[in-house]
């Protein structure tokens, strides 16, 4: 056989050649993207030096990730490979995201150790579209923020506030949409950061609530983990001081009740996941200062 073409290839020289498996090679010539260039009186594939190097494409095409009916194409002059590989990064950066939100889900459901009916609503949550994503933020601004007497300026902050995940989000930011979706559509929560907000928005022509302060500037919760990390206690004399520091003459029953209100809400764990999803850099947790602001204030009630 070899004396008829000496510069031909059988497959078996082929796969020599190229170090692949003869079984590989009939496959791909089968399929068209490395056809024969003759054959012999007995009918083997023979191949020349063009299909060592067509061997070469079809291999690195093929470590890419293309599909056999690509690489045709390519070779076919159908498509080029410009073509083909832009549209394959577009399927490969859809099934990284996706990979992404899989990996998220399951980091939660192993967190939390979640039910198999906890993980498909979790699934679901965070395969949500960003129309369905921005439909439930709606309806939960809509029952939270909707009515309240403000004035223009913070009405239209209310109204452009959005929580966008982004086309390519992080797994903690899909991790933190699942919690912040499954908070926003509780109806409790709902109902508790409204009575919150009641308590500490200000009103047009009022002055502002005396518990305002606490949610609106950072300053008191400075203030505050400063007197922890002087080991002040918040039944001490010196917790007596920083109150007056913070709150002067205000009303203090009407500062604990506004504080009380966003504990109770889990305004910090709202505001911490909001901030999550976004992306952005946030506050630390709060949490154990407004408690220690709590304790003194009904410390201070009782003196």
């Amino acid at each position: 056989m070899d004396d008829e073409r000496p510069d031909l290839l059988t497959i078996g020289r082929l796969a020599h050649r190229t170090g692949l498996p003869v079984r590989t090679l009939r496959f791909w010539s089968d399929e068209g993207a490395v056809p024969p260039v003759a054959r012999s009186a007995s009918g083997y594939r023979l191949y020349d030096a063009g299909s060592v190097a067509r061997v070469e494409l079809v291999r690195t095409l093929r470590e890419l990730g293309l599909g056999l009916d690509d690489v045709c194409r390519v070779l076919s002059g159908r498509a080029t490979v410009a073509e083909v590989a832009d549209a394959h990064v577009a399927a490969l950066d859809a099934r990284i995201r996706s990979l992404k939100v899989s990996r998220a889900v399951l980091s939660t459901v192993a967190k939390r150790g979640s039910t198999a009916e906890e993980t498909a609503l979790m699934n679901r949550l965070a395969r949500l579209s960003a129309a369905e994503r921005e439909q439930i933020i709606d309806e939960f601004k809509k029952e939270v923020f909707g009515g309240l007497g403000v004035d223009s300026h913070l009405r239209d902050r209310m109204r452009t506030f959005s929580v966008e995940l982004p086309d390519d989000p992080a797994p903690e930011q899909v991790d933190a949409w699942i919690e912040l979706a499954e908070l926003v559509r509780d109806p409790g929560f709902r109902t508790r950061l409204r009575t919150w907000l009641e308590l500490n928005t200000p009103v047009p022509g009022q002055a502002r609530p005396p518990g305002a302060s606490i949610w609106w500037a950072r300053q008191v919760v400075l203030t505050v983990a400063e007197a922890r990390e002087r080991g002040f206690a918040p039944e001490g004399p010196e917790a007596a001081e920083v109150l007056s520091e913070l709150f002067g003459d205000a009303d203090r029953a009407a500062v604990l009740r506004s504080l009380e209100a966003g504990i109770e809400a889990g305004a910090e764990r709202y505001r911490r996941l909001v901030a999550r999803v976004r992306g952005q850099n946030s506050w630390p947790d709060a949490t154990e200062e407004l408690t220690w602001l709590a304790r003194a204030l009904r410390a201070g009630g009782q003196a």
